[in-house]
């Protein structure tokens, strides 16, 4: 059972704790990331907006505050894990500048330090850290965004000038959706295929000028602008041809493929691709960036509508003298404080996913198999974030009535600015199909397109035993685990290794249940292997979903063990029994199908989480404070308005004590 709650709890114990292993880094962002190009200027144009967000960029490279994951030689501190960190900061101002950020330093400048070798980090990184090269990242194209293995630009190499031609062969090859390249981009690392000697050696990575130092584009570079978008006006997102444009031998940014000057082609991993799965796992930091902003922005949202419920009042119960606060109404703390549960719930997570991500990059030697598990956690995770902010701060605008739709109090600007987070560095539907095939495969080396999923002898051979990879706290989580027992019935909802159990059980039954049907499907006669995989699809899905449920759960029970303040942990632990039994109660048709739950018991489970609603009410403050989200980066003017009228009140009821209220003026709406 859970211990009673203390009346107050103190928001720092909690924010400690959120910060975690990289609190240096947020707790600098918050003395010292403070100017008016932060925020977006309402109204602003998109040439205003291009033109602030650039403005910003330089100064934030003037701090160095951004390339904390460079190497110490040339200028970094070798820190991945801050870096990451650094940028998600960004998100809680502008988004824009955040993305800006993130396709300078983390998607080009990460491509170069990572695919490259000593002498394109010579020459370039100083520049691309200083800003002073602003750069691409020209993976996508108009035909192929999530296929990266088809790409259709070709990248084919003369031995007799000992340089590569590049070229976009139709109009669905070109570029498309290139940040930095409509206004800013000097250099591209543009994606290709690579030829040489008449033989495709897949996907590889080239560093290509694409402008003057006068801003012209290169012979053989046209360069188009994308224009409006429905968000993230600050970001010049466009569109790179390449009409048989020469690129040195050089410029291929080469540690995992080399072409000599003859045209031999070699590579230290001999499977192509294997080959090409590695040069994208190296780059794996952006996606963990982008799932850990789009918290960030759901986090200010939620300090918004939070704040804004507990001030706002509607309707007057019978014989009271005030209307009702927003924040009292059960059907408002239904919205909200889920949404908060689960946003603690993905703060652990992702303060788990940053570490794992810095230690395996760090590493000397490349474990190919914690490499796999990295990308797999940070795919599911960055699907599970970038959604769950795309549902909170709709809600958040909904809980916030008109005032959430008006433009100065920064709701719409986050609706509009995260909608892409959910399709780009990765749509969010085929990540989780990464993510279901390295539960159903135990990560073969085998791991390449969707074509491999269908082949008879590759889905006979899957896991025959289905193993849960631990998060954190492993010890302790196995033992809440195995201390259930066996009548799950006569179990407390508020029991842990009960709601750690029901999770677990959940994404192994799902589990065994794909593979039965893909190994049925595939001893099918005449089976097509695209039709084995097609007909589970959902099931594959269903798989990740709740795989990611059960990773994110233990995630929190971790970052629960690590807290110290015995309050921060008290309140901590029910908002854990919030997140665990909303995320039990949103599947509550799967866990009654297959007699995971009563329905007495399914009835008692949706009381027990309005008492907890009913217990968490006086926190919900406290819970957003813990944030610890500076006054000037919010940029709602909701906030400082209803201060306001709460100021007024709390005025007016003073005098009406003390029997001297005269005429006070209320703003409207209360």
């Amino acid at each position: 059972m859970t211990t009673s709650l203390p009346p107050a709890v103190d928001p720092k114990a909690l924010t400690e704790v959120l910060d975690g292993r990289w609190g240096h880094v947020r707790r600098d962002a918050r003395e010292n990331l403070h100017d008016p190009d932060l925020l977006p200027a309402y109204g602003e144009t998109l040439q205003e907006a291009r033109e602030r967000v650039t403005r910003m960029a330089r100064k934030i490279a003037e701090s160095g505050r951004v390339v904390l994951g460079f190497p110490k030689e040339h200028g970094g501190e070798g820190d991945a894990g801050g870096s990451v960190t650094a940028i998600e900061m960004l998100a809680f101002t502008d988004l824009s500048l955040m993305v800006k950020a993130g396709v300078q330093w983390g998607l080009f400048g990460g491509a170069v330090q990572a695919l490259g070798t000593e002498r394109h980090h010579d020459a370039y990184l100083r520049d691309i850290m200083s800003f002073d090269l602003p750069g691409c990242f020209a993976m996508t194209e108009t035909g192929h965004g999530s296929d990266v293995q088809q790409l259709r630009t070709t990248c084919t190499y003369d031995p007799e000038t000992q340089t590569f031609d590049l070229h976009t062969p139709h109009e669905a090859a070109r570029k498309d959706y290139i940040g930095n390249a409509a206004k800013d981009g000097r250099m591209a690392v543009v994606f290709a295929q690579l030829v040489t000697k008449g033989e495709k050696h897949g996907v590889h990575a080239w560093l290509v000028p694409i402008r003057d130092e006068q801003g012209d584009p290169m012979p053989g570079v046209t360069i188009g602008d994308d224009g409006p978008k429905a968000g993230l006006l600050g970001v010049d997102n466009g569109r790179l041809t390449f009409d048989h444009v020469t690129v040195p031998r050089d410029m291929l940014l080469d540690r995992y493929g080399q072409v000599a000057e003859d045209g031999t082609y070699t590579s230290s991993i001999e499977n192509e691709t294997r080959r090409f799965f590695t040069m994208l796992g190296t780059l794996v930091r952006g996606r963990v960036s982008v799932g850990g902003s789009a918290a960030a922005a759901t986090k200010l949202a939620l300090d918004i509508a939070v704040r804004y419920g507990e001030t706002r009042r509607q309707f007057a119960a019978p014989g009271a003298d005030r209307e009702i606060l927003l924040n009292d109404y059960l059907v408002h703390q239904r919205k909200l404080l889920p949404a908060l549960a689960t946003t603690y719930a993905y703060s652990f997570a992702q303060e788990e996913l940053v570490g794992t991500m810095h230690d395996v990059q760090g590493a000397e030697d490349l474990d190919e198999g914690a490499q796999r598990e990295l990308e797999s956690r940070a795919a599911g995770l960055k699907a599970a974030q970038t959604w769950h902010a795309t549902r909170t701060i709709q809600m958040a605008r909904e809980a916030c009535g008109g005032a959430g739709y008006l433009q100065e109090n920064r709701l719409p600007h986050l609706k509009a600015d995260t909608d892409v987070f959910t399709t780009f560095e990765g749509d969010n539907t085929v990540l989780l199909q990464l993510v279901a095939k390295g539960l159903l495969t135990g990560y073969r080396d085998a791991f390449g397109s969707l074509d491999g999923w269908g082949k008879v002898g590759f889905i006979a051979d899957m896991v025959r035993e289905t193993v849960l990879e631990r998060t954190a706290a492993r010890g302790l989580i196995a033992r809440l685990v195995d201390a259930v027992p066996g009548r799950d019935d006569e179990v407390p909802l508020l029991d842990r290794g009960w709601q750690l159990k029901m999770l677990e059980d959940r994404e192994k039954h799902v589990l065994e249940g794909a593979i039965r049907r893909l190994r049925r499907g595939a001893e099918t006669p005449g089976a097509r292997p695209f039709d084995v995989f097609n007909d589970v699809q959902d099931h594959v899905l269903k798989t990740a979903q709740a795989h990611v449920d059960r990773v994110v759960l233990e995630a929190f029970v971790a970052g629960i063990e690590r807290t110290t303040d015995a309050g921060a942990r008290a309140l901590l632990e029910r908002v854990c029994d919030l997140y665990a039994l909303t995320t039990i109660e949103a599947d509550r048709a799967w866990f009654l199908e297959h007699g995971r739950l009563t329905p007495n018991r399914s009835k008692a489970l949706t009381a027990t989480v309005n008492t907890l609603l009913s217990d968490l009410r006086p926190h919900m403050v406290t819970l957003v404070d813990a944030f610890a989200i500076p006054e000037d980066w919010k940029g709602a003017a909701i906030l400082c308005e209803e201060a306001d009228r709460q100021e007024a009140m709390a005025s007016r009821d003073a005098e009406l004590r003390r029997g001297t209220a005269t005429s006070v003026e209320v703003p409207p709406g209360q």
